[in-house]
């Protein structure tokens, strides 16, 4: 086979790596609202933060605990923002990444477009996740939708629609 015959595949390579948001544009949605409303900082998620949170946090809320390696995980936040979005309603999404500490959190914040805050574990793992949910066993993407009155549904994997409807309704 001669080089020209490779060249479309090289052209249409060479486009891809130039602009990505041609051929991913969940990536280029993620960039673009990202840009404009990016997250600079990361808090520290200890066995305590999860009562706190639930004590005075945000209500209606949703935590997504992740790992940098969830395939599905930045799936299941799209569908909670879109459900948002939807809703009109100014709910706060939060991502709890488990795996990745301190500042190292923000390069995994382009998965999470329309994110309100990046938390990430700071402690021994298992103690922080027994301190979220005993029964929890460590399957991502583990979700809780904490509802106006406070009432939480506990979901791994990406919420159905009924769920979704509960949560703000």
């Amino acid at each position: 086979m001669n080089s020209t015959s490779n060249f479309p595949k090289r052209a249409l390579l060479a486009v891809a790596l130039l602009f990505p948001s041609l051929y991913m544009p969940n990536v280029a949605v993620a960039l673009a609202q990202h840009a404009h409303g990016a997250i600079t900082t990361v808090a520290d998620f200890d066995a305590s933060t999860w009562t706190q949170l639930l004590r005075t946090g945000p209500r209606p809320a949703a935590y997504v605990f992740t790992n940098s390696f969830c395939a599905t995980c930045p799936e299941a936040f799209e569908a909670l923002q879109k459900t948002v979005v939807a809703s009109g309603k100014p709910v706060p999404l939060a991502a709890i990444l488990m795996d990745v500490q301190g500042e190292r959190a923000l390069a995994h914040a382009h998965h999470y477009a329309g994110v309100s805050k990046i938390y990430a574990f700071d402690g021994f793992e298992p103690a922080i996740r027994q301190a979220v949910d005993p029964a929890w066993r460590n399957i991502t993407p583990y979700v809780v939708l904490v509802a106006r009155n406070g009432k939480l549904q506990r979901v791994t994997g990406q919420p159905t629609a009924a769920q979704l409807k509960a949560w703000l309704g």
